[in-house]
């Protein structure tokens, strides 16, 4: 298993697709987490969709992953984490849910690599429910750069590892 980890257009995402690709000689599973709250972000992701529709299958699930990962018989890239996460407490599932499935993802036997949103540098945000979120995502990319084999942080378009 491996994580990118970037700041929000660090082009962690990009990384993320090229280094799956690299890995297999099979087409794989792109599991797009986003839901559509809006039209412009429904519009980014028919774009991005279009970007990658050669390379990927993609799949689409805000909550779910463990099943999709489980099910799947395929390398599957998870985009992208951080707003599953937003999914979930959205959905007013807990941290203890999120933290449940992440541990169950993370012990079986699959090439998954995931992409997260580091919120780590950001200010302290004046609402709780933004807080809890800063909090949860820290927590879960500590889980799973402890977790993955290997862990790349990007930076203006350049991924490093680090782990």
């Amino acid at each position: 298993m491996t994580l990118f980890i970037g700041g929000i257009k660090s082009g962690k995402s990009k990384n993320a697709e090229m280094h799956i690709l690299e890995k297999t000689q099979e087409k794989p599973i792109y599991l797009a987490t986003n839901e559509f709250f809006d039209a412009e972000m429904h519009k980014r992701v028919e774009k991005h969709k279009e970007q990658r529709a050669e390379q990927f299958i993609t799949r689409e699930e805000p909550l779910e992953l463990l099943t999709v990962i489980q099910e799947s018989n395929k390398p599957v890239l998870v985009e992208c984490v951080s707003m599953w996460i937003n999914n979930m407490l959205y959905h007013k599932r807990s941290e203890e849910e999120i933290m449940h499935q992440l541990k169950q993802i993370t012990e079986l036997d699959k090439e998954v690599v995931f992409v997260i949103n580091d919120v780590s540098c950001s200010l302290v945000a004046a609402d709780k429910l933004s807080r809890t979120f800063v909090d949860i995502n820290g927590r879960v990319a500590q889980y799973l750069a402890q977790e993955c084999d290997a862990v790349y942080n990007t930076i203006a378009g350049i991924s490093v590892q680090i782990k």
